[in-house]
């Protein structure tokens, strides 16, 4: 028979915690003293309007690989920026209908961007391309941004 001591050696037992405690102790600070990760930041958009492109904006302006005319509007904006950080390169996603109820860009969703969005509300601003036989008034739906909390590097 074995004695029932062989079973437990606490000096293996003891070195082995003391790895786990130490393992443990450095993933801990690893993500202490890590850079904080670039997260996606929502941004809602309200009051978000159009008007037609003024000056030379939108002048000989073309879709489709030049193949079809188009119009130029400028949609303006709303932000609120509740994250208490700067939004940074944030997309512009909405849907933009025609006077039937037409999807005006069926295949896009995202219709531009803005570069910085500050924390609180401000104002946006970006420039589109509508096919010209799209009928007005436009109607706007479901506008919103989202970017980054961080410098993103081009």
């Amino acid at each position: 028979m074995q004695n029932s001591q062989s079973f437990l050696n606490i000096p293996v037992i003891v070195k082995v915690l003391q790895i786990s405690f130490l393992s443990l102790l450095l993933c801990v600070a690893s993500f202490t003293f890590s850079h904080p990760a670039l997260a996606s930041v929502q941004v809602k958009l309200t009051n978000v309007t159009y008007e037609p492109c003024t000056g030379d904006a939108g002048k000989n302006m073309v879709l489709g690989g030049g193949v079809m005319s188009a119009k130029c509007y400028m949609i303006k904006g709303n932000a609120d920026n509740p994250s208490g950080k700067v939004v940074y390169n944030a997309d512009i996603f909405g849907r933009i209908y025609d006077a039937n109820g037409n999807d005006a860009m069926p295949e896009r969703s995202r219709l531009g961007a803005v570069e910085e969005i500050p924390v609180g509300k401000s104002e946006f601003e970006i420039m589109v391309a509508v096919p010209a036989e799209q009928p007005e008034p436009l109607e706007l739906k479901q506008f919103k941004a989202s970017g980054f909390a961080g410098k993103v590097r081009r």
